[in-house]
């Protein structure tokens, strides 16, 4: 198990390896957020939200990573709008630590962040939809994401 070996979530060690290196996979960041293009991204314009700091879940973030977040997200969206000069669509989920009677696991190894997975592969006018199983698992597809 990557936490037990290391002391830190492998998302956290990842992201601390992308931002040392300048990576021009990070997309946006600001004080408390950073905005990338994971390296096994699936789909093209696929990036990833990740606090700068380890959080679990959602609910452990402070008033101003609440603010951060906030900010950064009307950034990204406005990248992404730019992409082909319209209203982007887009998939966004959330991942965190499980909650409900896991509240009492130990659950260190999570680290919080979100996926976004565009429709728009090629153009404006030329949506794939994903099915939940492509999001998260199975991905089904005709193009590559360096396309």
């Amino acid at each position: 198990d990557y936490y037990t070996r290391h002391g830190a979530p492998l998302l956290f060690d990842y992201l601390k390896k992308e931002k040392a290196a300048s990576s021009e996979r990070i997309v946006l960041q600001n004080q408390h957020w950073t905005v990338l293009v994971p390296f096994w991204a699936v789909w093209p314009y696929e990036t990833m939200l990740l606090p700068n700091r380890h959080v679990q879940r959602i609910d452990e973030l402070d008033e101003d990573e609440q603010t951060s977040l906030a900010d950064i997200l009307r950034r990204l969206i406005i990248k992404y709008d730019n992409i082909f000069q319209c209203p982007f669509p887009f998939s966004m989920g959330w991942l965190g630590a499980p909650t409900g009677p896991s509240l009492k696991d130990d659950t260190k190894h999570w680290y919080l962040h979100a996926s976004f997975h565009p429709p728009l592969l090629r153009s404006a006018t030329v949506p794939k939809y994903m099915a939940g199983y492509e999001v998260f698992s199975e991905p089904q597809r005709d193009i590559t994401p360096e396309t």
